[in-house]
């Protein structure tokens, strides 16, 4: 996508209560042909699914009991960089993980005069790095956070109706939630009020495994980029850490990682409907940030295998404690891979990057189709912790067979020159 690429006019962040702005910039095509057939694809095993072939954009829909889960558009090619972000000072956290602009100002970069190509550029980042950390970013607002994030995934071609994320729960509708539906407030306060007597409030516990997670996985049209900031930070401890999916999905053997491609998860949070309940208020059932995110029913299934449309790489999806099943196995077989996943991500430690958050207004921003993140909660008696989150709505997730792993496309840039792994 990085130089074939076509003028499109799509709609900038679409407030909660505000219009649409539009802004031009380059986007590949996005057209929907009519004429259309199917026909069957099999693995060395048999049929695993049906392809549907558009005249103008091939599309595959993978079919699991729970009907079709995923289409892939063509053509769809990986975004590059154009190189902007080096002239800027950065580093590597990890070599699989993270990276932190020390001294960067992100309201700079949305001001200057190549702001579409530095925030493209950096949203591509985010993409293949995972998460990407600015420090002291203190004239970074609420507003202009929307803004950032939002125009992150419209300058990556996010689909023209998804926009901001309006938590089920955590949003203006609570006590100590702020007063933007589209900013959830990240509060230890907040936290003790509404989760005193939970089990996700024991801070001596055995296992931590289970707080990995991406961010809202159970909408229809879940997240793509999120962006937190931290005004409050306790006198120490509260760190964050991230996860490559990428690297999961590399660490699987080629036979085993093509019977994951040929499967589906149904993902669905735990205990919403219940805390709601005890808590006394109701799930925000209007459109959270996509006409498909609506209704106090929330569930979705997904691809296990999961492309992401930035870098063209497959990740595991299916991580963490919003994931009911993997659909069409037995139970038990669901159980254990989701017990395997979740392994493979604790017991690989240079797959993950753990950031300590030292001042306030502090940022990290990822990307939760192909990383997972978990907080750190050890800061009981040493202070309060507070932050602001914004949560961008991406594409329907899907699996795109032409799509590669990391390793295979770092390669490829290898052989022709591109880059040294």
């Amino acid at each position: 996508m990085a130089s074939e690429v076509e003028t499109t006019e799509l709609p900038l962040h679409n407030g909660a209560n505000g219009k649409a702005e539009t802004q031009v910039f380059n986007s590949e095509a996005d057209t929907n042909g009519s004429d259309t057939k199917t026909e069957n694809f099999e693995s060395n095993d048999g049929p695993v699914g049906a392809r549907e072939i558009d005249n103008s954009n091939e599309k595959e829909t993978i079919e699991s009991n729970d009907g079709p889960v995923s289409v892939v558009e063509e053509p769809r090619r990986p975004l590059r960089s154009s190189g902007s972000l080096e002239q800027y000072k950065q580093k590597d956290l990890t070599p699989e993980i993270g990276t932190e602009f020390p001294s960067a100002n992100l309201v700079e970069w949305i001001n200057a005069s190549n702001a579409d190509e530095l925030l493209r550029d950096l949203a591509i980042m985010i993409s293949e790095r995972g998460v990407v950390f600015f420090r002291s970013q203190s004239n970074l607002t609420n507003d202009l956070q929307k803004d950032l994030i939002h125009k992150l995934g419209v300058l990556t071609s996010k689909p023209v109706d998804s926009t901001l994320h309006i938590h089920p729960i955590l949003n203006s509708e609570r006590e100590l939630g702020g007063s933007d539906p589209e900013v959830s407030t990240i509060s230890s306060a907040q936290l003790k009020k509404y989760h005193s007597k939970s089990r996700f409030q024991k801070h001596k516990t055995q296992t931590g495994k289970l707080n990995w997670h991406s961010d809202i996985p159970y909408e229809p049209v879940p997240a793509n980029y999120t962006l937190l900031r931290l005004t409050q930070l306790p006198e120490t401890g509260g760190d964050t850490l991230w996860a490559s999916g990428y690297e999961i999905y590399d660490r699987i053997s080629p036979p085993y990682q093509k019977f994951l491609e040929s499967l589906t998860a149904k993902f669905a949070p735990p205990g919403f409907n219940e805390f709601a309940k005890q808590a006394g208020f109701d799930l925000y059932d209007k459109p959270r940030g996509s006409p498909a995110n609506v209704g106090s029913v929330i569930e979705a299934v997904h691809p296990v295998v999961r492309t992401n449309p930035g870098t063209g790489w497959k990740s595991v999806f299916p991580i963490g404690h919003h994931i009911d099943r993997i659909n069409d196995v037995s139970e038990e077989e669901s159980k254990a891979l989701l017990e395997w996943f979740l392994r493979l991500l604790v017991e690989n430690h240079d797959l993950q990057v753990r950031f300590k958050w030292e001042g306030e207004n502090d940022v990290a921003i990822w990307d939760n189709r192909s990383f997972f993140h978990t907080a750190t909660f050890d800061y009981e008696g040493y202070g309060e912790r507070f932050g602001y989150r914004t949560v961008g709505i991406g594409e329907k997730p899907f699996y795109d067979p032409k799509s590669t792993s990391k390793s295979e496309a770092l390669a490829a840039r290898v052989g022709k020159g591109e880059v040294d792994v």
